[in-house]
């Protein structure tokens, strides 16, 4: 990757809330080739103690659905209800595909809802730039 586009994206953040080590393993690998500054909750209760303390303050957060002790339904709300954080894009990255759980995600929210298994780590990428610019 060139120089230039690094320094840009290193002025980006992104939050990567996700239970799956393997997965997040991937993205954060991905991201951070992409130059991008990263932070990460591995557990529902990890990311509302970071939102709570209200010293997060990223670009835009992927988030899971299905993870211990608050699933993401439950945070995305959370998220909403902070003033500092309503703007913030937030993609659900998951592997929920059901009709009424992608409703539910859009209606708490939510700006895309992306199925796992749907899209490689390069595509997830492309699919957040749009809200990175």
């Amino acid at each position: 990757m060139d120089a230039n586009k690094e320094k840009q994206n290193q002025r980006k953040t992104i939050m990567i809330i996700e239970d799956d080590f393997y997965v997040l393993d991937i993205y954060k690998t991905k991201f951070g080739e992409e130059g991008y500054n990263l932070i990460i909750a591995d557990n529902g209760r990890i990311a509302i103690e970071k939102i709570e303390e209200g010293k997060i303050n990223p670009d835009i957060i992927l988030l899971d659905l299905v993870m211990p002790y608050a699933d993401g339904m439950t945070i995305l709300k959370k998220i909403r209800e902070k003033d500092y954080l309503k703007k913030i894009p937030i993609v659900l990255l998951t592997n929920l595909s059901q009709k009424e759980n992608i409703k539910a995600g859009f209606k708490a929210g939510a700006q895309d809802y992306l199925i796992k298994s749907q899209f490689t780590p390069s595509e997830v990428m492309e699919k957040i730039k749009k809200f990175l610019i």
